[in-house]
């Protein structure tokens, strides 16, 4: 009976001692798949619990932040190191560009600089020039050209000053149509002495002025001719007059149109020869 007994107490422990190391081994699996932990580095975080119940609770509490975090990118590791290697590549030409950028911004203040003493030098050329074109033309008078801000001649306005023979110095707004094209155009053959060209075409830039201004006009072009080749798109009399070779169109009949020409030079040598 004693060893009927003793065989039944150790089947009842050997089933309870499979039942711890199932336990147990059930333990270490979920230890593994929830933590990636063994025992032995387990034992490196082990601490004494005094609480139980507030030990679980502050578990239950971290295992829904843990749920919040959402799920775990086991290629985090991998894309840091890449996005890494990226940020500091851009990080470097970010500061290349802002060198470059410092060195432009250099550049433009220098260029501005210069411009502006360029400016302020070709611009007192220019009003000396359009004083004495106007002076030319207008047959007397004064004219000039004023910066409304001297401190920012490059961004600023320019006022044109003009007192046309036996009246009041006014501003060009305050000149009439034909006033304001004469103004223009002495301000025209100003910009033409500051910066001499070989060829010009003037299309019609008289067609406001009256007939003695014309003639002022047409004299003017043709002194400046010698150094000069115009050609002049006109109507009016006194410019044709003035002119070496007149190019004209006509429709003598209705769609069909035809070039005429005449040489002035020639034909006043021709009259001249049969007046005498």
């Amino acid at each position: 009976e004693e060893l009927l007994a003793l065989e039944r107490e150790n089947a009842r422990l050997t089933a309870q001692n499979i039942q711890v190391d199932e336990k147990k081994q059930h333990i270490l699996d979920k230890m593994w798949e929830q933590y990636q932990l063994t025992p032995n580095l387990a034992d490196k975080y082990k601490i004494q619990i005094e609480n139980k119940s507030l030990a679980n609770k502050k578990m239950l509490d971290l295992r829904d932040n843990m749920r919040k975090l959402g799920n775990v990118n086991l290629d985090a590791i991998e894309q840091y190191k890449t996005i890494m290697e990226r940020f500091t590549f851009l990080g470097e030409q970010k500061q290349d560009l802002e060198y470059a950028q410092n060195e432009l911004y250099g550049v433009i203040n220098q260029l501005t600089d210069n411009m502006s003493k360029v400016f302020e030098r070709e611009f007192e050329k220019l009003n000396t020039y359009f004083g004495e074109t106007f002076k030319e033309i207008f047959g007397g008078g004064t004219a000039e050209l004023k910066l409304q801000d001297k401190k920012d001649i490059l961004n600023c306005g320019i006022d044109i000053l003009v007192c046309p023979p036996g009246k009041a110095v006014k501003t060009i707004t305050l000149l009439s149509g034909g006033e304001k094209a004469f103004v223009a155009i002495s301000l025209y053959f100003a910009i033409l002495k500051l910066r001499p060209t070989p060829f010009t075409v003037l299309d019609e830039i008289e067609a406001a002025l009256d007939d003695v201004n014309v003639a002022r006009f047409a004299e003017y072009v043709k002194r400046l001719s010698d150094k000069i080749q115009f050609i002049v798109i006109t109507h009016r009399r006194g410019t044709m007059e003035k002119s070496d070779m007149l190019y004209g169109v006509t429709m003598q009949e209705r769609g069909v149109s035809r070039l005429l020409m005449l040489n002035l030079a020639e034909a006043e040598k021709k009259f001249s020869g049969e007046i005498k």
